[in-house]
């Protein structure tokens, strides 16, 4: 582990081929050598789509959310940004128009998306707030999707970096305690990423062989492994 930059988390280093990849505890990931930021499952607008349906859930969701993103922005500087799908959740609202506001501020930042199962309004509506939509990128020896690949239809030398799952780690104390937190999920060939938003929900998930969870907690990051053979399950969509 080390301190990636001022005012951020302890990160952990992974190598992907020749790829660098940080694993940030604000569930985020950064690649150095291409000055590229990488988020999934924003979730931009979920708390509004609740509201108009008589859910009396608190905006403060909203606000962190946008908080959050344009810190991360701030101190990384990157001049691209992917996001792992669902940046908005469902139909338009109030909330799209700032994400506009925060896209138009970074100037030097390219933003993508990356298609998600949300991700229905317009790719019209996407553009003209300066964001490119694609199915997929790779980005060095990484292939970014929304949902994971199956893990055997990964191309070779490549590994898959997706979201969708919101992974988390179920950690069991004495007296059945219990604590379930956000976390990156590795395989031999697969990295899954944590929802960024804060109104997303978490999946709990079980690793299995030789899988690796990386679980975030206070601002650093665990290293989790199965205890031997695991009968762990593939990611369950979400």
């Amino acid at each position: 582990m080390g301190k990636m930059m001022r005012g951020l988390g302890e990160d952990v280093t992974l190598a992907f081929g020749s790829t660098s990849v940080h694993l940030l505890p604000e569930r985020a990931l950064w690649l150095p050598d291409h000055h590229t930021l990488v988020v999934a499952d924003l979730h931009f607008g979920k708390v509004n789509h609740f509201r108009r349906a008589g859910l009396p859930v608190p905006l403060g969701a909203n606000i962190k959310n946008a908080e959050q993103l344009i810190d991360l922005l701030n101190l990384c500087q990157p001049q691209h940004t992917y996001f792992l799908g669902d940046l908005f959740h469902s139909v338009y609202n109030d909330d799209w128009e700032a994400v506009g506001q925060i896209v138009r501020h970074f100037r030097g930042c390219r933003f993508t998306l990356i298609r998600g199962n949300h991700d229905i309004l317009s790719e019209q509506q996407y553009v003209r707030h300066g964001i490119d939509v694609q199915e997929q990128a790779v980005v060095g020896d990484l292939l970014l999707t929304h949902e994971p690949l199956s893990r055997e239809l990964i191309p070779l030398n490549q590994v898959n970096v997706s979201g969708h799952v919101h992974p988390a780690a179920r950690l069991l104390g004495k007296g059945r305690q219990s604590l379930t937190l956000p976390c990156f999920w590795r395989s031999s060939n697969q990295l899954i990423v944590p929802a960024f938003g804060a109104f997303t929900g978490l999946a709990a998930v079980y690793p299995q062989g030789d899988d690796i969870l990386y679980t975030i907690v206070d601002k650093r990051i665990m290293e989790l492994r199965p205890p031997g053979e695991n009968s762990g399950s593939q990611p369950v969509a979400s």
